[in-house]
């Protein structure tokens, strides 16, 4: 887990058979099972309401923000970079590297780069993770590298700290969404994408055995963990016929649907390797007869291929949504900047999309005046978690100010003290909002000092002013996969969710109705 970003914290018995519902691609398929790679397009008009100028310098200066993270001669964009833009950091992830991959796709077709460029830039970072150790059994990377020659990280940079190599579910997954991106979108490229690809096995996350089966694990150690400072709790398994055990996070599953990592579950019902009623296990809220929550749901109990589901959502500011663990833009969101999620199912995620960043611009503002709450870096330093408290179904939530301010169900609304606003999150909105996202961005630009050589700033005090003057490349990542699909027209959407994706996919996502209402 990464030690600063609280997001990165099995054989299924089952396969999937072609056609229908149950289309996935079985494994070892060609690339062309997928989708025809296909190359760039014209960049569209910018949507009503916003300034194409301006949108441009944003996705230019970001774009150059992962140019400076990035070392030419392994292309593995560092995990972050100072405010200047001088000072790389010497770690990064499988999500660092994906964000570079489906960043180089967006900087080419909204034609930042050309399509050499692109291709040259593409290709050096896959054939360096071609050479890169990590888990054969899975074919998934280890959590943290070195950007400057692609080594596994065994003692932590900073403190010297021992690391255990860790693979994340979540981690590997941004890596297989991006690859699957450039499958699609990069003929000269497609080959290599496709075979580091369909090595990957989404399974190995799956728990078969939990009482909600198919839930993800948070990950798993090569080896028991007992080196680490602080050791989790885990359990040796071999749950892909390995023939060797590895050590499961055993307190650690994804158990809510509004998660960056239902992603896990997208691409493992796409490849066939967990069955389609994996995607219902999560919860949407907890039950009605759990206690502990800080705010009853309301809903109903509803029933998809066999599974039993409660729709519930929260009410609040006018909108019933259903919340994520923490009540972050980037837990409703990222996954849909690749998941025409507002498409393919409009009676959940149509519905829950729109009020997700409606309630989070309610909040914001009325309590500071600006808006957009999601996991970044703490203008003071460090890492924080930011959120909308009442989106989350997290007891010590996610919470929008410094001082943690907690809402408490049927309480006046308190007084919340000085709010932290993340850009990323406002131009994940920016998907379903564009013009009030885009106010919302050009006011925090001219007044605070906020905007700098690699675009915005990693978080904002808009009580104090203070900024988190860094770079995030995760973060960076998600603001051109959101202007790309903003500015060409759904561009990294229309890559990863083409041929048996959408097939495999779609038919799932559409049978849903959530708690969710205008």
């Amino acid at each position: 887990m990464h030690p600063l970003d609280a997001r990165h914290t099995s054989l299924s018995r089952r396969t999937m058979l072609a056609g229908g519902l149950a289309g996935g691609v079985a494994l070892g398929m060609p690339p062309a099972a997928l989708a025809t790679p296909r190359g760039p397009r014209r960049p569209g008009p910018a949507p009503e309401g916003t300034d194409a100028a301006t949108l441009l310098r944003w996705t230019q200066d970001t774009w150059a923000s992962m140019v400076a993270m990035t070392p030419e001669d392994t292309g593995l964009v560092s995990d972050n970079i100072t405010g200047d833009l001088s000072t790389p950091g010497v770690y990064t992830s499988p999500t660092n590297i994906g964000g570079y991959l489906w960043s180089a796709v967006v900087a080419r077709d909204l034609g930042l780069i050309t399509p050499g460029e692109a291709t040259r830039r593409i290709r050096r970072t896959l054939r360096t993770l071609q050479g890169m150790e990590h888990h054969e059994a899975s074919g998934m990377y280890f959590n943290w590298y070195d950007p400057r020659d692609g080594s596994v990280i065994y003692s932590w940079p900073e403190s010297g700290d021992p690391v255990v190599p860790f693979v994340s579910s979540i981690d590997a997954s941004w890596l297989g969404a991006a690859l699957l991106v450039v499958r699609n979108a990069d003929r000269a490229n497609a080959r290599l994408a496709g075979q580091l690809f369909d090595r990957m096995r989404f399974d190995v996350f799956a728990d078969p055995t939990f009482d909600k089966p198919y839930l993800n694990y948070g990950g798993f150690y090569l080896e028991e963990p007992t080196r680490l400072l602080d050791p989790p709790r885990t359990e040796a398994r071999d749950l892909i016929g390995a023939g060797e055990p590895v050590w499961y996070t055993a307190d650690h599953h994804y158990d809510t649907i509004v998660s960056e990592t239902r992603i896990t579950t997208y691409l493992g019902i796409i490849k066939g390797q967990v069955p389609p009623e994996a995607y219902f296990q999560a919860w949407r809220t907890f039950p009605p007869e759990w206690t502990w929550p800080e705010m009853p749901p309301v809903g109903r109990w509803e029933t998809y291929l066999g599974v039993d589901v409660f729709e519930g959502a929260h009410d609040y500011l006018g909108h019933r949504t259903v919340p994520g663990w923490g009540g972050s833009m980037f837990e409703e969101l990222m996954p849909n900047v690749f998941v025409p999620e507002e498409t393919w199912a409009p009676d959940s995620w149509g519905r829950n999309h729109p009020n997700h960043v409606a309630v989070q611009a309610a909040h914001g503002l009325a309590e500071y005046g600006y808006w957009g709450f999601s996991p970044a870096s703490h203008p003071a330093g460090g890492y924080a978690e930011w959120g909308v408290d009442a989106l989350g179904l997290n007891p010590e939530g996610y919470f929008s100010d410094v001082e943690r301010t907690d809402r408490v169900h049927g309480q006046p609304e308190p007084d919340y003290g000085q709010g932290v606003v993340t850009p990323h999150a406002a131009f994940l909105a920016m998907m379903h909002a564009p013009a009030q996202s885009y106010d919302n961005l050009a006011a925090i630009e001219a007044d605070f000092d906020s905007y700098g050589p690699g675009g915005f700033y990693d978080a904002v005090n808009t009580s104090s002013g203070q900024v988190a003057t860094r770079y995030l490349s995760l973060d960076q990542a998600m603001i051109l996969g959101a202007l790309g699909n903003v500015l060409g027209g759904g561009l990294l959407q229309r890559y990863f969710s083409t041929g048996a994706a959408e097939r495999a996919l779609r038919p799932v996502l559409a049978m849903e109705e959530f708690g969710a209402s205008a």
